[in-house]
């Protein structure tokens, strides 16, 4: 048997044929790079339209808490990633805003009829290595102030107003105005998640693992649980996250023990996810993430969220605190609450 080499009608029968062939394949590769970039540009610019956003600095202007202080860098220290240098304070709020079939077959309500379920103030320290969360009950009694509103004019101060109310009447701005007003903290940013948003991103994890000290049978969440560890579904995971007539004596304070064990839970289930090794997870669960997103114009793009998100990057569960702020029975209504003071005074005095 003769070679390419030896034969040269063998070599000489399709002139070229190598080339043509290396051609052929440089151009089908070519075109595949080509692809994947457009594929990933595509992606990239599909996740950044999915975020949704409110300018809430402009809407409030100056007359607002003072920032946090910024610490000094030591001299003589470099590094090519520096740490940031203040603290930072995020309103998240859970929320009904959205209308949709999805949201309201998960029990979400219109935009027009929109309620804020959870509302928690996250506090990261400076150096990103320890978080504090504090829940605000819905419940608690607070004075609403005027807030201004995108048609034009503003609300009327409001006293002894639901806090919950403070978000359907205005919006994130008036959510954002009325924490401020009852803690005196600037919150840095802003961050919504709606119901199927939640419940998509807690699917696209796998579930989530969640521990319950008791029995829980709600009518209204349609949840029943037995008391013990589950792994938990988008749909169940959301009726935890609202359940309070099962637990406990029904009040809010019970639904927000479960609230913050699910963040917690759903950070230790984030960092045990290798998502960098399994692409098609990974966007999954950024298309879950950005499109239940409003936020305020400081994370309203893909960069700027990846920014926050590589800076926490060292926090885990066992790092971040949860806590309520203090209540106690409001004398006006047995069923609402109000600050507990100086103990609330207190806890808002060390977010600063």
């Amino acid at each position: 048997m003769k070679s390419h080499d030896e034969n040269g009608d063998a070599a000489g029968k399709r002139p070229g044929r190598r080339p043509r062939l290396l051609k052929a394949a440089g151009l089908t590769l070519a075109g595949a790079l080509v692809l994947g970039i457009g594929a990933a540009g595509w992606a990239y610019w599909h996740l950044n339209s999915n975020i949704k956003s409110v300018d809430i600095n402009s809407a409030l202007g100056d007359d607002r808490p003072a920032k946090s202080v910024t610490t000094p860098t030591p001299s003589g220290t470099a590094s090519a990633s520096p740490l940031p240098t203040e603290a930072i304070n995020i309103l998240v709020l859970g929320s009904d805003s959205r209308s949709g079939k999805e949201n309201k077959a998960l029990g979400g309500g219109s935009s027009g009829g929109a309620r804020s379920d959870t509302a928690m103030v996250v506090h990261i320290d400076a150096g990103r290595t320890k978080a504090t969360v504090v829940s605000i009950p819905r419940d608690t009694l607070v004075t609403r102030p005027s807030c201004p509103l995108e048609s034009g004019g503003s609300t009327a101060v409001a006293y002894n107003a639901m806090f919950n109310s403070a978000y359907a009447v205005g919006g994130a701005v008036c959510a954002v105005k009325t924490v401020e007003s009852i803690t005196n903290v600037r919150m840095d940013h802003y961050i919504e998640i709606d119901f199927s948003g939640f419940a998509k991103l807690v699917n696209a994890l796998g579930g989530v693992t969640v521990t319950t000290d008791e029995d829980i049978d709600d009518d209204d969440s349609h949840l029943k649980l037995t008391a013990g560890t589950h792994t938990l579904n988008g749909k169940q995971a959301l009726a935890l996250a609202r359940t309070r007539h099962g637990i406990g004596d029904g009040s809010d304070l019970g639904r927000i023990g479960l609230q913050q064990k699910l963040v917690k839970a759903l950070l230790e289930q984030i960092s045990s996810t290798n998502l960098l090794s399994e692409p098609t997870q990974l966007y999954t669960v950024a298309d879950a993430i950005t499109g239940s997103l409003t936020t305020d114009t400081g994370l309203d793009s893909l960069t700027e969220l990846m920014s926050l998100g590589e800076s926490l990057q060292g926090l885990s569960a066992d790092d971040m605190k949860t806590v309520t702020m203090p209540v106690v029975t409001a004398p006006s209504n047995a069923n609402r609450v109000v600050a507990d003071e100086p103990e609330a005074s207190e806890l808002w005095e060390s977010l600063r």
